[in-house]
């Protein structure tokens, strides 16, 4: 997997990727923290809105992920851990999207194992439990970054939305994230 370490405003900065779902992450992460020691992760990526409120190209600070599986289940077995993001990196973020005018939502997210999800009961109920965006690694992020001490966030850019059917082309994905990125980067270092 590809990793890049630079500077941004003289502060170090590693950037990781992390492959597709929680699985994936979770081996990227468990080492990046045992190897290299890292104390700070901040997942950025894409995600579906799953509220009308939420619109294509804002930002969502995940407060917190839920999910229907995780590749930490195993250790809890039938406790249903709420995994959680850090608060300061949660507060810094929202303060560095004020600043920059950027329209940013924080709340309750979904960690999917699928990408193509078949179960429309379950998305109402997220819906109506004020579930923001579905995105695929949140979840696991947060449950690692608890079982080890570190601080975690994801923030995430709206691409797709479930319930308009509205969808970012991929030569806009590609220029529009700047935003997500200044403000994981600020909320870093805070």
């Amino acid at each position: 997997m590809l990793a890049y370490t630079g500077t941004w405003k003289g502060h170090r900065v590693t950037i990781h990727g992390t492959g597709m779902g929680m699985p994936s992450l979770s081996i990227y992460v468990n080492e990046l923290i045992r190897d290299y020691g890292a104390q700070t992760l901040i997942r950025i990526g894409s995600a579906g809105a799953m509220q009308d409120s939420v619109k294509v190209r804002d930002v969502v600070l995940a407060m917190s992920a839920c999910t229907l599986s995780t590749p930490s289940r195993g250790i809890f077995k039938e406790l249903n851990f709420a995994p959680t993001a850090h608060f300061g990196l949660l507060k810094a973020a929202w303060q560095a999207s004020e600043k920059l005018g950027v329209s940013a939502h924080a709340g309750p997210i979904y960690s999917s194992d699928v990408f193509y999800d078949e179960r429309p009961d379950l998305q109402e109920q997220m819906q109506r439990h004020g579930v923001l965006c579905v995105e695929m690694e949140a979840a696991e992020l947060y449950t690692l970054a608890a079982r080890y001490g570190r601080r975690a966030l994801a923030v995430l850019t709206i691409s797709d939305h479930l319930l308009t059917h509205e969808a970012l082309p991929a030569d806009q994905r590609e220029r529009s994230f700047g935003d997500m990125v200044e403000i994981a980067l600020t909320a870093a270092f805070a």
